[in-house]
């Protein structure tokens, strides 16, 4: 085996990391929402909690697609084409990450005082999920 196909198999392996981050995060997302909404917290808010969590796995799986990418191409033979490509796909994933982002905090990005990543935000409502079970004895 040649590091070259080393290195395809850990971008296919990011790649399916990325979509598997989407798709259980979507499960959370579905969740959290149902155990919000049993708990009487309202269909707005159960929605908020929904549509923030999922917006966090999108926004954390769209990461790892990006460094995906990058070992990709930087494992590929180098053409101006292969950059071009890379440098696109990066773009449109990176004003979607923006998009999302915005949409879930509300402000943007740069303007935020803390860093704050799509692992972080699903981490946070995780644990805003438990912290609300805890109270409710749940």
């Amino acid at each position: 085996m040649h590091l070259e196909d080393l290195f395809v198999y850990v971008a296919v392996a990011f790649e399916a990391l990325g979509a598997i981050a989407m798709i259980v995060g979507v499960v959370i997302a579905a969740a959290l929402g149902v155990r919000s909404l049993m708990r009487g917290a309202g269909g707005a808010a159960s929605f908020q909690v929904l549509r923030t969590t999922l917006g966090s796995a999108i926004l954390l799986g769209l990461e790892v697609l990006v460094a995906a990418d990058l070992i990709r191409t930087i494992t590929s033979k180098p053409s101006l084409e292969d950059a071009l490509i890379l440098g696109l796909i990066v773009l449109i994933r990176t004003v979607l990450s923006m998009s999302i982002q915005i949409e879930i905090e509300g402000v943007l990005p740069w303007r935020r005082a803390l860093t704050t990543s799509g692992g972080q935000l699903l981490g946070e409502a995780v644990a805003r999920d438990r912290a609300a079970s805890r109270a409710d004895g749940t």
